[in-house]
């Protein structure tokens, strides 16, 4: 008989990630002005996000899940992406694990901007289980900055 031995140093950065996480998850409840709020229901996804002067994008972590399972509604201040992982094989099931870590059932993340998405223009592709979000800020005519003249 074989034994999984957990050395120290995983243990340790495991122990760490997950205090990081729970610190982290506090400070967005007691700070919501963060800039890129999260809101972290059931199982969520890694991101990236990156701010350009015209755009965000998103790049979304979802292996192993088919298009049609993954459920994105845009709104002018959020994105809310949902995925479903269902288990591959029902015959797995009579056979007996060692070892399981991958994950399966709903994922969700939901995502707050500072400015406004413009829905009408953003796009989204999917390519080796990295979802893309492609999400043109929205300007409206008026809102930029004017130089005022003090009268007499």
């Amino acid at each position: 008989m074989k034994y999984l031995i957990k050395k120290p140093d995983t243990f340790l950065n495991t122990l760490n990630e997950e205090i990081n996480a729970l610190v982290q998850k506090s400070f967005d409840n007691i700070f919501p002005e963060y800039i890129f709020h999260q809101e972290l229901q059931g199982m969520a996804m890694p991101v990236d996000v990156k701010e350009y002067d015209e755009k965000y994008c998103v790049k979304v972590e979802l292996p192993g899940i088919e298009k049609e399972n993954i459920n994105i509604d845009v709104n002018k201040s959020f994105v809310k992406i949902e995925a479903d992982k269902s288990i591959e094989n029902k015959e797995e099931d009579k056979h007996k694990y060692h070892k399981s870590e991958f994950r399966y059932g709903n994922y969700s993340r939901t995502l707050y901007f500072p400015y406004e998405i413009d829905t009408e223009k953003a796009e989204a592709s999917l390519t080796n289980g990295v979802l893309k979000l492609e999400l043109p800020k929205l300007h409206i005519e008026g809102k930029e900055t004017k130089k005022l003249e003090i009268k007499d």
